[in-house]
């Protein structure tokens, strides 16, 4: 690939989220600030390579980008002379910060807008995500329990919703931020387990998503430093990215928790961890990004030489599934109740679980077809292992559930 094209491709996958936060803040039109930012990557295509790349790429897709829109709207001679020049007084405005600082806030302040009350609950994450983050539908959907077509229809309510009722894209007050940080939180981690799913390391784009969450949630961190939650997913994300390298063998296999190389491990990430999760601590609220850290700083008390507590971690997804129940957590409860009290237990807790919200869940048979094999029941094991790999979208995680099915 051409130097000019890669420096398209990785504007592209670093710069998207933040050139739309700053085109929808001034419209209120997602959709089509979405349609004249990806008119702006065509033509950087097409004039990059002849005219060489530009000393502020960002600007000069900004700018590419805000010239269509006002070319559109003059096509369709919706807006007015007015708006049209005062799109181009902030654009003038826009332009100079983007040479000047980083655009991260303008990304978080588009996340808590699309976090606004008057937009359909079930958007809200999802818009969220492709918005400030271009992950499409088809990407999410899985994440939603969704059909990609469903979520594509819910995306596109949810955007003319904002346009016709005129949502505000001002940064909403201090006192709204709390009532909105939830959501804010999950589509920040969403992001990040979007990344965090690619075992296979083919795609750039989620491996640059991990990299965008953990950047976001620390400015959120600062933005919000009495939240203890912020806290909480930073120390999670943290967690998570400390064990990277470990995720594959040397022959590229997947690898499990419990079997990975803790030299492997970055002890750094595991202090810094540690650290926020303790600060979080501190704040007098327990919330279930800080649990959810717990749960990832007690799995790596392995890299002290200390086994996983059982009974431990059950008491920590309980508390889990107090706060906020969910498919991934009552799955998860089950595996620490057979590790901790056998297989038979773990079954029974799965077995507890409503048959349709299961159906398609991939951890869930994986987990089954572990618990079935530990007790003995091959048979039924194989055709749980059978109906996890179907389900997999991983080249290596399927390869992994295989031969532990051959085995059997």
């Amino acid at each position: 690939m051409l130097p000019q094209a890669q420096a398209a491709d990785r504007a592209a996958r670093e710069s998207y989220g933040r050139l739309l936060s700053v085109l929808v803040a001034r419209t209120h039109d997602i959709a089509a600030s979405q349609d004249a930012l990806g008119y702006a990557f065509a033509r950087a295509l097409e004039r990059w390579p002849a005219d060489g790349i530009p000393s502020e790429p960002d600007a000069w897709l900004l700018s590419t980008a805000r010239h269509r829109k006002l070319d559109a709207w003059r096509h369709t001679r919706v807006q007015n002379e007015a708006t049209q020049t005062l799109m181009l007084l902030a654009g003038e405005f826009d332009e100079a910060r983007t040479h000047s600082a980083p655009l991260a806030d303008e990304r978080l302040r588009l996340l808590f807008v699309c976090a606004h009350p008057a937009i359909d609950a079930r958007a809200r994450a999802p818009l969220m995500l492709q918005t400030v983050l271009g992950i499409d539908a088809a990407r999410m959907a899985g994440a939603f329990l969704t059909s990609p077509a469903a979520l594509s229809q819910r995306l596109l309510q949810a955007k003319a919703r904002i346009r016709s009722a005129e949502i505000s894209f001002d940064t909403p007050q201090p006192h709204d931020l709390p009532h909105r940080l939830r959501e804010v939180l999950d589509c920040i981690h969403a992001a990040y387990g979007s990344g965090w799913d690619d075992v296979d390391g083919a795609d750039a784009l989620p491996r640059g998503l991990t990299a965008e969450a953990i950047d976001l949630c620390r400015v959120l961190c600062r933005l919000m430093p009495h939240e203890p939650e912020p806290l909480g997913l930073l120390a999670l994300m943290l967690f998570g990215d400390a064990r990277l390298a470990s995720r594959r063998s040397a022959t590229g296999a997947y690898v499990p928790l419990d079997q990975q190389d803790i030299t492997r491990w970055n002890h750094e990430l595991l202090a810094e961890a540690e650290h926020h999760l303790r600060q979080a601590a501190t704040l007098g609220s327990l919330g279930t990004y800080q649990l959810k850290a717990r749960i990832q700083s007690a799995h790596c008390e392995r890299r002290a030489g200390a086994p996983v507590p059982p009974e431990t971690l059950v008491s920590l997804y309980q508390s889990l599934l107090a706060l906020r129940p969910s498919i991934g957590a009552q799955v998860s409860l089950a595996c620490a109740l057979a590790d901790a009290r056998g297989p038979e237990t773990g079954l029974q807790a799965l077995d507890a679980m409503t048959p349709d919200e299961v159906a398609n869940y991939q951890p869930f048979w994986a987990a089954r077809a572990h618990l079935l094999a530990a007790g003995g029941a091959r048979a039924a094991a194989r055709k749980a292992y059978d109906r996890a790999i179907g389900l997999s979208s991983s080249a290596v995680v399927r390869a992994y559930l295989n031969a532990k099915s051959q085995r059997l």
